[in-house]
């Protein structure tokens, strides 16, 4: 009988989940504004990933580092603090890998956030906003550091998450754009909640073609990127979570772009609706945010984005109720023609 050593079975079981984590397929969604002639923008489609959303590459790429440089041990407790998503991912593949989670997030994130967390056996810690909100969140994760027992990810710090996007995402968009025969693409917009997408991607987007523009997108009700700080309330959850990140440089980016929450609904409604499409508020935000670069001066260029995951998490939300259209979106005179996929 063969014995396989425990560090090669992990390898096996990191190296598994890079088989099902990324390697999405690259959308071209045709449509019209104001009907005027056909325009298309390119998307990064992330809901197909394990959790069904882009944070997998991030949660995977940090837990294998962290086995590489040995700063996380077999059986160490994982706690992170998140607004959903990023919660999900390493709830999943933390489970996937032998590990126990806890996640602290904010108590006014959607309930299918938190049943999915518990349902994959991590404990939650919940933060009221008058506790303190997110800010709050990330102090109580951090009382922690000095367990060794612990692993803080610290997504909004770490630099192993814009670089997660760089080896991965950013590499896989430019291969897709190369691929097409795309070789001078002019935007590539993102919204912003720790700022690894825009910041890794964009990195690696530079590299290969240095004349893009890379915008962060922020919520037009809590423009945090523009003023520094929270200001205000915003229902595109996982984006502006009351801070800039650490490991955002905004010198290095573009104009911040602005979308109303209410236009992102509008929107995310719209690409479910019309092409079928069960995507989030953020992948609302971010579409609308590609055709406002798109209209602002990159009419017939590339402009690429990212859906960042899938509705299912929304479906308690106002995703799933009728939005009332205000002056100013967008949305009511986008006409959603028809989507394809164009690379994967």
């Amino acid at each position: 009988m063969t014995i396989v050593s425990t560090k090669h079975t992990l390898k096996q079981k990191i190296d598994g989940l890079w088989l099902q984590v990324g390697n999405t397929p690259m959308l071209e969604i045709t449509y019209t504004y104001q009907d005027g002639a056909p325009q298309t923008i390119l998307v990064k489609d992330e809901h197909y990933s394990p959790t069904g959303s882009i944070k997998d590459r991030m949660a995977l790429y940090i837990l294998q580092k962290a086995y590489e440089n040995g700063t996380i041990k077999a059986g160490d407790k994982i706690v992170e603090a998140t607004s959903g998503n990023t919660g999900i991912a390493f709830a999943a593949i933390g489970r996937m890998l032998g590990h126990p989670v806890k996640i602290i997030m904010p108590d006014w994130l959607s309930q299918e956030r938190m049943d999915i967390i518990t349902s994959l056996g991590a404990e939650i810690q919940l933060i009221s906003a008058a506790d303190g909100g997110f800010k709050r969140c990330i102090q109580v994760a951090e009382t922690l550091q000095h367990d060794e027992r612990m692993f803080l990810p610290r997504q909004f710090e770490n630099s192993l998450n814009a670089e997660a996007h760089e080896k991965t995402t950013g590499r896989e968009i430019a291969n897709q754009l190369l691929l097409l025969n795309i070789k001078k693409p002019y935007a590539f917009i993102a919204g912003v909640g720790t700022g690894g997408t825009i910041m890794g991607a964009g990195k690696q987007l530079k590299k290969l073609f240095p004349a893009i523009k890379l915008h962060p997108l922020e919520p037009a009700e809590s423009p945090t990127l523009t003023t520094g700080y929270k200001n205000g309330k915003h229902r595109i959850q996982g984006i502006s979570d009351e801070f800039i990140p650490a490991i955002l440089d905004l010198a290095m980016l573009d104009k911040i772009i602005q979308v109303n929450d209410g236009d992102a609904i509008l929107m995310a409604q719209k690409l479910g609706k019309d092409l079928g499409l069960g995507v989030g508020i953020s992948s609302g935000a971010n579409l609308v945010g590609a055709i406002k670069v798109q209209k602002g001066g990159g009419e017939g260029q590339t402009v690429i984005t990212v859906f960042p995951d899938s509705n299912k998490k929304y479906l308690s939300t106002d995703l799933m109720k009728e939005e009332p259209v205000k002056l100013g979106y967008l949305s009511p005179d986008i006409r959603l023609l028809h989507c394809r996929i164009v690379n994967k």
